[in-house]
């Protein structure tokens, strides 16, 4: 079960990583123009150094997943997901977009049921 749970907890770092090259460098993209439902390029552009911003909050996220994993911190592993989770909860009601939420908080919320699953047993 923690080796399951490691699993879990890499996939959603890995996941936030990929958002942070996503926000932070790719931005203006067609690629992610598309991925992002932006309107255009320039609306892209303007909104570039917001998105940057975003990009780095999620580099926190992975620093702090990875962390726990290093340390073998439960505690961190619960907050970080807990973050990742309310995140992806916010993001969806926010833009109304379901998919959101499937996406960021669904594999947060897998890695904690995993924790609690691994910690009653």
């Amino acid at each position: 079960m923690k080796l399951l749970t490691s699993i879990l907890i890499i996939f959603v770092a890995l996941e936030h990583f990929y958002f942070l090259v996503l926000e932070m460098f790719l931005w203006t993209t067609p690629k992610v123009i598309k991925i992002f439902g932006l309107k255009d390029k320039s609306f892209a552009e303007e909104t570039k150094i917001l998105a940057a911003n975003q990009g780095l909050y999620n580099g926190f996220l992975v620093a702090g997943l990875i962390y726990s994993l290093v340390i073998d911190a439960t505690n961190f592993s619960i907050f970080f997901l807990a973050c990742v989770s309310i995140a992806g909860l916010y993001g969806a009601y926010s833009t109304k977009k379901i998919r959101l939420f499937y996406i960021q908080s669904v594999p947060a919320l897998l890695a904690l049921c995993s924790i609690i699953l691994h910690n009653s047993l």
